[in-house]
């Protein structure tokens, strides 16, 4: 079972680069190079995940190696999409907010960050007064700022394609489609014994990493409590959140392992997906609002979409505390009894 897995993600990362390879240099085709760059990724990170949690099944050193190169591979492709996602994000929050209607109504959690227009009066809906006159320039700066990051992901990206470290992944890799690299005792021993036990331990590492979350606090969507603490921190518990989501992803690709998949699963993972881009978002505009001798109207509308995305942080939080609710550990030598954590999965 785990030799079919690993023989298919890699035969799928063989024909995603061959396709990017075959769509490279011309214009009419670079939406199939960045579909090709997707599926590889995607192969990518299921390899690594695979090998990760089935190492002692594995050859330990092979597997090491192997799933720290792919890592190092998903990383380096994803990031121009990551920079041209987050700038369309940015852009759009800042057009809505820019055509939300007025409102003088303060708001306090956004207060320790936010400071008044010239109005004086505040929040994000306040466009007509302070905001729209900053919005122009700010979303100019934040497209010559992310759009220069992007250029350079994508240099990098090429770069790496091209490397003799990449070609030695690859060269591994097509090892791999073929061979997998089974310990003897993994051989011999029936699939279910062998995997259950490994899959369930991603499983619990996932929900032990969830259970440490303060879940409690965002129960309520765009709560005022939980905004005016993450603004305060400007997101320190970003990192154990985007653990989570990647111990969530690594528990739902070592599952896909055994024959489990689960919709419920997925939709919890895209929401901590969207707590990602939005701290990332957050981020973003608080670095270019740091921007030297930029204008008082151009940082006042960079602070407000600053708050408008820790704002998508906390949504993100509260729709995930909903879809998640810790499960019963299952026994190993039960299959259908590793049952994902989330609520609407049976």
């Amino acid at each position: 079972m785990l030799a079919e897995y690993l023989h298919r993600q890699a035969t799928e990362f063989l024909r995603s680069l061959r396709l990017h390879e075959e769509s490279t240099g011309s214009a009419e085709s670079a939406a199939v190079a960045a579909e090709a760059v997707r599926m590889l990724r995607r192969s990518a990170r299921r390899i690594g995940a695979a090998l990760q949690v089935y190492r002692p099944l594995i050859d330990g050193a092979r597997a090491d190696q192997l799933s720290g190169e792919l890592a190092w591979l998903s990383g380096v492709l994803g990031r121009e999409r990551a920079y041209e996602a987050r700038l369309h994000r940015l852009l759009a929050a800042l057009h809505r907010l820019s055509s939300a209607p007025a409102d003088p109504v303060p708001s306090v959690a956004e207060a320790p960050l936010v400071p008044p227009p010239p109005s004086g009066r505040r929040g994000p809906a306040s466009a007509g007064s302070g905001l729209g006159a900053g919005v122009a320039r700010a979303g100019a700066l934040l497209e010559r700022q992310l759009t220069l990051a992007r250029t350079r992901a994508h240099s990098a990206a090429l770069q790496a394609l091209g490397s003799s470290r990449f070609h030695a992944v690859a060269d591994a890799v097509a090892v791999l489609a073929s061979e997998a690299p089974l310990t003897a005792e993994a051989a011999s021993r029936p699939a279910a014994g062998a995997l259950l036990p490994l899959a369930e331990l991603a499983h619990r590492r996932a929900v032990e990493a969830v259970e440490a979350l303060p879940l409690t606090r965002a129960r309520q969507s765009y709560n005022g409590e939980a905004l005016a603490h993450t603004l305060a921190v400007d997101g320190e518990h970003d990192a154990a959140w985007n653990r989570v989501r990647l111990l969530v992803r690594l528990r739902r690709y070592a599952h896909e392992v055994v024959g489990h998949d689960d919709p419920a699963l997925a939709a919890a993972g895209r929401a901590l997906d969207r707590h990602r881009d939005a701290a990332e978002a957050a981020a973003a505009a608080a670095a270019a609002a740091r921007t030297p001798r930029i204008a008082p109207a151009t940082a006042y509308a960079l602070g407000v979409l600053h708050a408008d995305q820790r704002h998508e942080v906390e949504a993100a939080r509260f729709s995930f505390g909903r879809l998640w609710r810790p499960a019963a550990v299952a026994s190993p030598d039960a299959p259908a009894a590793v049952a994902f954590g989330v609520e609407g999965s049976r």
